[in-house]
This record gives C-alpha cells, sequence and structure tokens, in this order.
C-alpha cells in the first residue's frame, strides 16, 4: 500500500479554533480530518469548529489533554484564516465543495542552533500545504492480534548534545496509542494512532510541532522506530529498559546533572530589559534573598512552551512563600524589535512572572558564562535565597512523558521547599551577564 493511503488511516491528533463569527461559519460547525504536507509527510491531525450565537472556537489538542487556542482568526467569503500568533502559525484555507483547501506557514527567519559556534543558517518561512474535509469516525470492528507495547522504551542514539539514548513513552487502549519521544530537552508532544497493516502509525499538530512516527514490532521483543522526519534519518530500534541495559546501551541522559556550573560559590547575576525596555537585575528588591528560578527559554522552542504553562501554577503556588521567576528569555534577530511572539506567548498563557529579554539565541552561551554545557531549551536554573546556583535542570518533560512529567513536578517542587527552607547568605562573589 503506498504511503499516503496508509498515513489516511492513522489516528488524529484533536485541534479547535477559536475565529470570529461570520455568516459562513457554522457551516464549519463539527469534526474535521485535516491533513499537511511536509515534502514525501503527510501528517493528519483532527480539526474541532464550533460556534455560539456570535462567536466561533475550537481548541489545537496535545494528545488527549493539553491544547493550544487560536490567538485571532476569520471567516470571511468562503476563506478561513486563523492565526497562532505565540508560535507565528497561521492556517488559511477556501471553503470548497465542503473541504478546506490552503496552507499553513510556520515564520522562521533563521534556524536555531544548539552548539556553541555554529553561525545561524538563514532560512525562510515554512509553508505546507493544508487540507481538511469532514471527519468520518471509523468503524467500531475489533481489531484482532494487537501486539501490546505500553509502557516505557528506551532508543540508542547519540545526540549532538551528548545524549546516548532517548525514552519512547506509548500509552495504549487496545488498537489506540498515545506516544512520546523524550529527549534531554523535552519530548516531541502527544502523537494519536492506531495499529494498521501491522504497525502502529501516529501523528499529530499543536501549532508548532508536526509529527509522525511509525512503531514496528518485531519477533525479538523491540521496535522499529521510524520518526520520518526531514530530511529523513536512519530508522531506530528501542528496546524495553532492562533489555537495554543487559544489552549494554548506555541510560538517558540525567536532567539534573547533564548541564552544571563551573563554580558553585558564584552568584548568578543578570542585567537584562524586561518587554517594556525596563532594566531588571538580580539586585532588585524583587529578587534579593528570594528563591529565584532563572528560565533559560525561548518562544520558537515548543518545549518552553510546555514549560511555561506549567510555571505559571508553579508560580502561583510559591509566590507568597519568597519565590520568583525570571524567564531569560532568547529570541531570533528579527523578533527582537518587535516581540510579536513574546508578547503573544505572554497573553496567551496569562504569564505573571518576569520576562527579560537577554538576547539572541546564538549569544546564550555568552550570555549565561556560569552555565556548562548548557545545550536544551529549556533550562531551569534553580537559584538559592544566597544568590548561588543550587540545581540545573536540562529541558522539559510535558504531561505527554506520562510519569517522567509527574516526577519533573514532584522534583521542582522538591528543590523549591528546600530552598525556601534555607536562610540568605551575604554574597562575596558577584557574575554580571550582559
Amino acid at each position: 500500500m503506498k504511503r499516503e493511503s496508509i498515513l489516511s488511516l492513522v489516528g488524529f491528533a484533536a485541534l479547535a479554533l477559536s475565529i470570529s463569527y461570520g455568516a459562513s461559519a457554522g457551516n464549519l460547525d463539527g469534526r474535521w480530518a485535516a491533513t499537511i504536507t511536509e515534502g514525501q509527510r503527510v501528517i493528519p491531525f483532527r480539526l474541532d469548529i464550533s460556534s455560539s450565537a456570535n462567536h466561533v472556537t475550537g481548541k489545537l489538542y496535545n494528545g488527549a489533554d493539553d491544547y493550544e487556542t487560536t490567538t485571532s482568526a476569520k471567516v470571511e467569503n468562503g476563506a478561513v484564516e486563523l492565526n497562532f500568533e505565540h508560535y507565528l502559525t497561521s492556517i488559511t484555507a477556501s471553503v470548497k465543495d465542503g473541504e478546506l483547501d490552503g496552507q499553513l506557514a510556520v515564520k522562521r527567519r533563521s534556524a536555531i542552533n544548539i552548539t556553541p559556534g555554529q553561525a545561524e543558517r538563514k532560512v525562510g518561512d515554512n509553508v505546507s500545504a493544508f487540507h481538511a474535509k469532514r471527519y468520518v469516525a471509523p468503524s467500531a470492528a475489533a481489531v484482532a492480534n494487537v501486539p501490546n507495547i505500553d509502557g516505557v522504551w528506551e532508543i540508542p542514539h547519540e545526540s549532538p548534545k551528548g545524549e546516548k539514548a532517548w525514552r519512547l513513552i506509548v500509552s495504549q487502549k487496545g488498537a489506540e496509542i498515545e506516544t512520546t519521544v523524550l529527549r534531554v530537552d523535552g519530548d516531541s508532544g502527544a502523537l494519536t494512532g492506531s495499529w494498521q497493516d501491522g504497525k502502529f502509525l501516529a501523528s499529530h499538530f499543536d501549532g508548532a510541532r508536526p509529527g509522525l512516527i511509525e512503531l514496528t514490532p518485531q519477533k525479538d521483543g523491540s521496535l522499529l522506530v521510524d520518526l520520518h522526519a526531514e530530511p529523513r534519518v536512519a530508522i531506530l530500534t528501542a528496546y524495553r529498559p532492562e533489555v537495554a541495559r543487559a544489552k549494554g546501551f548506555p541510560e538517558p541522559a540525567n536532567y539534573l546533572t547533564h548541564t552544571s556550573v563551573r563554580d558553585p560559590n558564584e552568584v548568578f547575576a543578570y542585567s537584562f530589559p524586561d518587554v517594556h525596555g525596563k532594566l531588571i537585575s538580580n539586585e532588585d528588591p524583587k529578587f534579593k534573598g528570594k528563591v529565584v528560578l532563572a528560565i533559560v527559554t525561548g518562544t520558537w522552542c515548543p518545549n518552553c512552551h510546555d514549560e511555561a504553562k506549567y510555571l505559571v501554577q508553579l508560580y502561583e503556588k510559591y509566590r507568597g512563600k519568597g519565590v520568583e521567576i525570571v524567564a531569560l528569555d532568547f529570541e531570533e534577530s528579527d523578533q527582537q524589535a518587535s516581540l510579536t511572539r513574546v508578547n503573544a506567548f505572554i497573553k496567551q498563557y496569562k504569564i505573571p512572572y518576569t520576562y527579560v529579554i537577554a538576547g539572541t539565541p546564538d549569544e546564550m552561551w555568552d550570555k549565561v558564562p556560569q552555565a556548562v554545557n548548557l545545550n536544551t531549551w529549556p533550562a531551569t536554573i534553580f537559584v538559592g535565597r544566597d544568590g548561588r546556583v543550587k540545581a540545573i535542570h536540562s529541558g522539559f518533560a510535558s504531561t505527554a512523558s506520562g510519569i517522567y512529567n509527574t516526577e519533573l513536578k514532584d522534583e521542582f517542587s522538591s528543590i523549591v521547599d528546600r530552598l525556601v527552607k534555607e536562610n540568605p547568605v551575604q554574597s562575596t562573589a558577584s557574575l554580571i551577564l550582559r
């Protein structure tokens, strides 16, 4: 069977929209089977549209529970425009014969490097073909002989970030799966799908991460993993953790030791403008003597979006206990002047903590020189009341990562609880990041 025919059977990640109501908007109500085409990849996802008396709303799902909504959109003269400004992503399509045809555009002025010393490679906007037709539920007939791949797997793989293995996490109910690949910087988002023709196929699009994965069980109990990346990469193999240990494969990276500091006695200091141009520093009364989570982040980074949603909750819980959060934001050069995506990001997630513009992504190593092997987006730097770094957590495992998201939240709370109880100590060293 051709790849396109196979992919058309994949279960779709849920999507919805918030768009201005128009005379034709009511005709769009309901669920849609949508696809975007990137090179040889045809990536299915689900589009739901619903309207009230004067408004149309919806959601862009990342798995069963997490979701995104549009920041602005409209329906006019048989055309749909959906904008996700916090991702610089837009969908424009025309309605014809009951279907939607158009394009999905993601604005990317420059590629983001994660290795110091490499120059940024200039690229244009990423434009993909978009199509959607009315969703038709598959038959409820039982699927026989579906193998069980539920649980955690490990994929031996050497990445540019020094990793030796990734995790593959699968949640399975019968023939249906939700899965993600967890790296040291975070996961791939939740891809949903089902058992089809001897393999599991899963996909999603959440506004930033179009994803497609193919998992093929092998007779020896392993899984062949095809990420359908562009450009194409070798098909990987996943093993159960106990099998990986028996074969002598190294474990995935430790999120708390991957990045360290050059001198634990050095005060972690910063001095950057906020989104309004006001200079913010670690010497400000708001931060002095407080427990501070300094987040190395960027709104171009999907895992940074995942973490921001959680940090809003964490800040609400701890802000009254002497805890502050400051985002050290690194944006591409074309975003430095307008901060379009940053402002949309802050508004969309209702971020209450401090946001400062620290520079461009390739300046991160100069602007945060105290960190050693800093190469993940995001990275969370835990600063004690004495101003010194107590821990650094690399990446962010979202809800798609299941138990690893739970462990991360427990870990963050444990570190913050411990630091809140510490007494501030007069600092003897200062490092100003400019």
